[in-house]
Formats: C-alpha cells, structure tokens, sequence
C-alpha cells in the first residue's frame, strides 16, 4: 500500500530547488543548511522532511551556525514585523523584557554572539534561568546547545511551512 505525501509537502516537494531554498531561509538563515534540505526533495513524509532537517543541521560549521544565528533577534526583543519570532516569544511577559536584553548582553559578550533557546511553549523565567545558566558555558557546549536549539526551532518551523503551504499561504 503506498500513501501520498501530505498537501503541503507535495507543494513544497514541487516547487523550484532556488524557490525551495528561498521557503527554507524563512525557517533558518544558513545557506548550508536550506541547500541541504532543498536539494534532498522529494520527502515522502513530513518525518522524512524533518530527518533531512536534523541530518543538515549536524553538519553544519560553526561558520554556518554563525549564519543560522544571524537570523534570530535577542529573546525579549523579536524583530518588528517578524511574525514567527513574535510567536515563538510570546511567553515573555513585559516586565521580563529588560532584564532579559541586559543578561542577553551579558551573553553576548562572552559568546560573542546573541543568546538562542527554542522559545516555543517556554515562558520568560525559564528562558531567563537557561541563559543565565548557559552564560558561563565553554565555547565547544555553548556551540553543541545552540545546534540543538536551532534543529528545534528549525522542526517547528518547517511543520509549520508545511501547514502553511497545505493551505496555499505560500
């Protein structure tokens, strides 16, 4: 017995490699990353697509990671019009905002980089404990935590392309 792919996955499994790779930079910034997954189609599942997701994300350098965070505002500050930030943040409650920025600085000047947690079903205080937590992490932990942050982020993301794209938003 065969079954057919999900509506939204036989879109995006139709549709340009370049175009495939352009839907796939909304979801993660790293060109490595969206090649790797444009040009594994077709995926016969969801499961399949989200296997080819978490395979491309651990092989990404800590260059294609530096290009994959890029793409993400500081937790406490989504980027204007960005809906999927928002949405992912909406768990920070406004009296939390600022003493997240200030403890993302203090991330940031130890990293080198912002602070990134997959935020999605995470209220303010936990996000805050984690970075506080990860703040004196070593570089080679910090590095491994944040690919697993953004593979996370990153199945989210796609389920909800593919969601999107069932119902012709894309």
């Amino acid at each position: 017995m065969t079954t057919s792919a999900p509506p939204g996955l036989t879109r995006f499994n139709s549709v340009a490699e370049r175009d495939a790779a352009g839907l796939l930079h909304e979801v993660c910034t790293a060109r490595a990353w969206a090649g790797a997954v444009a040009s594994g189609r077709p995926y016969a599942t969801v499961e399949e697509l989200l296997a080819a997701s978490d395979a491309a994300m651990a092989e990404l350098t800590a260059g294609d990671l530096a290009e994959a965070m890029a793409g993400h505002p500081p937790i406490g500050r989504p980027t204007p019009g960005d809906a999927a930030s928002a949405r992912e943040q909406s768990g920070v409650r406004d009296e939390l905002r600022a003493e997240l920025l200030e403890s993302n600085l203090e991330y940031q000047e130890r990293h080198g980089r912002v602070f990134l947690i997959c935020a999605t079903g995470r209220d303010g205080e936990e996000m805050l404990a984690a970075l506080r937590e990860r703040i004196g992490n070593d570089a080679d932990t910090e590095r491994e935590i944040v690919r697993t942050e953004l593979g996370k982020i990153n199945r989210i993301r796609l389920i909800r392309l593919m969601e999107a794209a069932a119902e012709g938003e894309r």
